[in-house]
């Protein structure tokens, strides 16, 4: 693994260490709100992180290239409302996409096989994004009302999985 390559995929590997750590610190902060059902889904939403970070690490490892983990930021531990940590979820998400996708045009001119592991998280994002915007959406919708707040908690407090790409050839 090139010089330039090993060094974007540790860029790579350590936006997937902050959102981690992102996603845990809100899901934190709206457990300690109660709305329990948005604490797991964002618990769910660190997990799966945390698999595309080590995705990245057993790359570059693989291609005896060297790890490099950077130290963390500290993260906030107030989020704003329901509705104002969603669209920081999406703004984060945006952010991890466009990251994802200049490392896919530099990567695709000058190494096809790495360009594909980038190519599955792209693919990814698109559903990332999709799931931020409806949770902000039904956000809106439900406005102030409690009943509906609540409700929206518990639709969310029933993801059981994460979505994780399959692994690259």
């Amino acid at each position: 693994m090139n010089e330039e390559l090993q060094k974007l995929f540790n860029s790579l590997i350590q936006i997937e260490h902050v959102s981690t750590t992102l996603y845990l610190a809100m899901s934190a902060y709206l457990g300690r709100l109660n709305f329990t059902g948005m604490a797991h889904w964002l618990r769910l939403q660190s997990e799966e992180e945390r698999t595309h970070m080590l995705r990245l690490i057993d790359f570059v490892v693989d291609r005896d290239g060297t790890v490099q983990l950077n130290n963390l930021p500290a993260q906030p531990s107030n989020f704003g409302t329901p509705l104002e940590t969603f669209q920081k979820v999406l703004a984060h998400e945006q952010f991890v996409t466009n990251s994802y996708r200049q490392a896919f045009n530099y990567v695709s001119q000058v190494d096809p096989q790495a360009a594909v592991i980038i190519q599955d998280f792209l693919r990814e994002q698109i559903d990332e994004e999709a799931q931020a915007k409806t949770i902000i959406d039904r956000l809106r919708l439900a406005e102030n009302n409690p009943s509906a707040l609540l409700l929206l908690d518990q639709e969310l407090g029933r993801r059981t999985t994460t979505v994780t790409p399959p692994a690259a050839g």
